[in-house]
């Protein structure tokens, strides 16, 4: 029997990490890991296993030095604090194996500190490695033959970590992506091939979620619409099951843009109760989007981006949107064409970055053969990737302007109530529809909406400490009292006055050190 300490690393402060709202929002995090759930469930009863988010719950390093093995997994973004761990941890005499989307795409990056590595999907090849040490004959390095059967996938050990601390739970449909988008690293982790659960499957995680008290959840897919086809009967069966429990569950998730030309796809979302997407929209640039083989951005037919935007939010989801500066044909125009985008597309929250260049992506390879990236872990400027028509310096302080100006409160809220007030999004059709003749459950949900709202309201009131920031949010909270009182949306504002504080304060830290948080 082998005792098993699982670490998931804590994040730097992000955009979407939220670490200026969490304790408006009374979390420490804003959803659970992923994978090491996962890994935990496919351990054989006989190990005992611990899991530490450290997003949640400091590392303990005494305990890791009395396990057999110690793992850990990690992002891009957290390969500082993972080296950090690995040295303590070895400097503590721990054996350590590395798996995640870091190690899988920088293999040589820990060296030592790694006694053995797992690279790509890790369903197979961690029972083969726990056979493997039991029996004194394990490998340096794992790497699964083929991906991962997703209908073998079990539910994840939720009760293995602190679910109470999360502002939201995290389920997973499928994985893989069929596109070639150029920077992306999603199609070399996981293949262009979308693999999905069965329906059995993806009900007993919304169930187990739920049982751990998470009425809200992101739906972690990549792409959730890379089948169509396939996730169609999920959706069906997941809408079903929505119907016959009192549209318990609420969920947000990621979808490529040609969700917009597949009127039925949107409809059995809605049913499903998913109300918001985010979307890889990238740059209004077209030269780009050719640039790096966006092309599902692009598609005749379906109009343009704005058109496929609106189409999404007549629906009932709202649009969250990633843009990307500094592609090959980005000037400095691409700074306003940014604004202005943002504007007319009604996207209040977007996370907008630099370009960069992920090892074994097909950009990687392109411009090192071109010369033409900062090799440095932490590169200068914000990005290791070095701009053909802009200048690092200016597009690092065009970057920092951009957030700035798209988060200032008028431009932030004023896409909101455009969206809001002004368009009148509607989310959640189906659930309101069922509560229209379920008066004790709609009375309920209200409820629990309004005490939601009035809580994060308070909490901004005491715990933000600029005057104008707090005068502002409740001026916003007021106006939309008086134009649409409906409880959901006095909590979605309420939410998104949350959001906004993190995001001027993480802003602020910016301008202040002269550069981006990376």
């Amino acid at each position: 029997m082998a005792d098993i300490v699982l670490i998931n690393p804590r994040f730097e402060t992000s955009y979407w990490g939220l670490e200026y709202a969490l304790p408006i929002l009374g979390s420490k995090a804003i959803v659970p890991v992923a994978g090491l759930p996962v890994l935990a469930a496919l351990t054989p009863g006989e190990h005992h296993i611990t899991i530490i988010d450290e997003n949640v719950e400091p590392v303990d390093f005494e305990r890791c030095a009395s396990a057999d093995i110690v793992g850990i997994t990690g992002m891009i973004v957290q390969r500082q604090r993972m080296r950090t761990i690995l040295v303590e941890l070895k400097q503590r005499g721990a054996f350590t194996v590395v798996g995640g989307p870091w190690i899988t795409v920088r293999e040589d990056y820990f060296g030592a500190l790694a006694d053995v590595i797992f690279v790509g999907e890790a369903e197979e090849t961690w029972p083969r490695f726990l056979l493997e040490w039991a029996a004194g004959q394990h490998k340096r390095r794992y790497e699964q033959g083929g991906q991962t059967d997703m209908s073998t996938v079990p539910t994840p050990r939720f009760d293995l970590l602190q679910m109470d601390q999360y502002a939201f739970g995290s389920v997973q449909f499928s994985r893989g992506c069929p596109f070639t988008c150029e920077f992306c690293d999603i199609i070399v982790t996981f293949g262009r091939q979308p693999r999905l659960k069965t329906s059995a499957q993806v009900i007993a995680e919304i169930e187990s979620l739920l049982g751990h008290g998470k009425r809200d959840a992101f739906i972690v897919d990549d792409n959730l619409v890379g089948n169509k086809k396939a996730i169609k009967p999920v959706l069906r069966d997941l809408a079903a099951w929505q119907e016959g429990n009192g549209y318990a569950m609420s969920f947000f998730t990621q979808a490529s843009l040609d969700l917009a030309d597949d009127a039925e796809l949107m409809q059995m979302m809605i049913d499903a109760n998913i109300d918001t997407v985010f979307v890889g929209i990238e740059t209004p640039n077209e030269a780009a989007l050719r640039e790096t083989k966006k092309l599902q951005n692009l598609r005749q037919g379906g109009g343009t981006l704005l058109d496929k935007i609106h189409r999404i939010q007549a629906a009932g989801m709202e649009v969250w949107g990633g843009m990307i500066l500094g592609f090959d044909s980005d000037d400095e125009s691409i700074f306003d064409a940014q604004r202005q985008f943002m504007r007319e597309a009604r996207i209040s929250n977007a996370m907008v970055g630099m370009l960069t260049a992920i090892p074994k992506t097909p950009l990687h390879a392109r411009l090192a053969a071109e010369g033409r990236l900062d090799l440095a872990d932490e590169p200068a400027y914000g990005t290791n990737v070095i701009p053909l028509k802009l200048d690092r310096e200016a597009m690092c302080a065009g970057y920092v302007s951009l957030l700035r100006d798209l988060n200032d409160p008028d431009a932030y809220f004023g896409r909101l109530d455009a969206l809001y007030l002004d368009a009148h999004l509607c989310q959640q059709q189906t659930r309101i529809r069922y509560q229209r003749a379920h008066p004790v459950a709609r009375l309920m949900l209200n409820l629990r909406l309004l005490t939601e709202a009035a809580v994060i309201v308070g909490r901004l009131m005491r715990q933000v400490p600029d005057p104008s920031l707090r005068r502002e949010y409740l001026r916003r909270m007021l106006a939309v009292l008086r134009r649409r009182p409906e409880p959901d949306v006095l909590q979605t504002y309420a939410v998104k006055c949350a959001m906004h504080y993190h995001a001027h304060t993480m802003i602020q830290g910016m301008l202040a050190n002269g550069g981006p948080i990376t």
